[in-house]
């Protein structure tokens, strides 16, 4: 499929440190890209680069073919940017400052209210659309930001935390809105929420320390780990005795104690049994097993040594 960004050996310093380094990658037009890492991994300069705001100190950035450092203006024409926190304009209402936007790209002004109006409904700020940008909550702010950069119908959307600041009924309506925009426009985005990524991505890359150590679908990341199980035995008491006793069993990986709980994975379910059969005769109050999720792989090191 046509590639709608392509980086080639992107690399991005500030100072002597290295931030991103020598990312070569495409992202299919009409995905949706979920992007995660640990704080610092570079994930939000990743971001800004593929909008065109910062620009690599080597290697290219190509917005639909064109070269984002060289043809800025063709580059930004096809991208809409939504960062973390809000940058609207507080004395101005919020359809005020998403007008301005739409303006700037030349949009005529019929358009640009149908579509303020039709993407507020949607995400049900339309009694807030007069209402000066500074006195509506951190979350409207978002929603409103995500209209902001919509209102020129770009072809890319990248966003940095699209539901951060919002509750649960107004991020169910923004992953509405988005997975519906998804197909007909490309969405980069950058998630600490995990349970979020699993649930709206075709695609996930993995940062850590400027590079990209993971990319594939969910699916395929957790590859590594579905040999194993996560399991989790709630005791009556787990004293440190019983502890250690349980955790010197050699077929446990990465045990750990919360409260009374003993949480730890496996390769096979006999090793729960192996270790009821060492608990026998303490009082239990639950049992879990799980399968393991996108926070198991991120807490065993993007499994690059798997979970041993």
């Amino acid at each position: 499929m046509e590639a709608s960004i392509t980086l080639k050996k992107v690399g991005k310093l500030i100072g002597d440190k290295t931030i991103l380094a020598g990312l070569t990658f495409g992202v299919e037009r009409g995905s949706l890209v979920a992007i995660i890492g640990e704080n610092d991994a570079g994930k939000s300069t990743l971001l800004q680069l593929l909008a065109g705001i910062e620009n690599p100190d080597y290697g290219n950035v190509f917005i639909h073919g064109i070269d984002s450092v060289k043809r800025r203006k063709d580059s930004q024409s096809y991208t809409g940017y939504v960062p973390h926190s809000s940058d609207l304009d507080p004395e101005l209402s919020i359809e005020e400052n998403i007008q301005f936007i739409g303006y700037v790209y030349g949009i005529d002004g019929d358009k640009i209210t149908k579509r303020i109006h039709k993407y507020a409904k949607d995400l049900e700020i339309l009694d807030l659309l007069h209402k000066p940008a500074g006195l509506v909550s951190p979350g409207n702010k978002k929603k409103a930001m995500i209209i902001r950069e919509l209102v020129h119908d770009p072809s890319i959307l990248i966003i940095d935390e699209p539901t951060s600041f919002m509750d649960a009924p107004s991020t169910r309506k923004t992953w509405d809105l988005l997975r519906g925009l998804a197909g007909e426009k490309t969405i980069i985005y950058v998630s600490q929420y995990l349970p979020e990524v699993e649930q709206a991505n075709d695609r996930i890359l993995v940062m850590q320390n400027g590079k990209i150590v993971l990319d594939g679908t969910l699916d395929k990341l957790l590859e590594s780990t579905l040999q194993y199980h996560q399991f989790e035995i709630e005791f009556v008491k787990l004293t440190e005795e019983l502890y250690n006793k349980l955790t010197a069993i050699s077929t446990i990986v990465n045990p750990s104690k919360i409260g009374n709980t003993l949480h730890f994975y496996g390769r096979e379910r006999s090793v729960f049994f192996q270790v009821l059969n060492e608990a026998a005769g303490q009082l239990m109050k639950d049992l879990t097993v799980k399968k393991l999720s996108l926070r198991d792989l991120m807490d065993s090191e993007f499994a690059g040594r798997g979970l041993d």
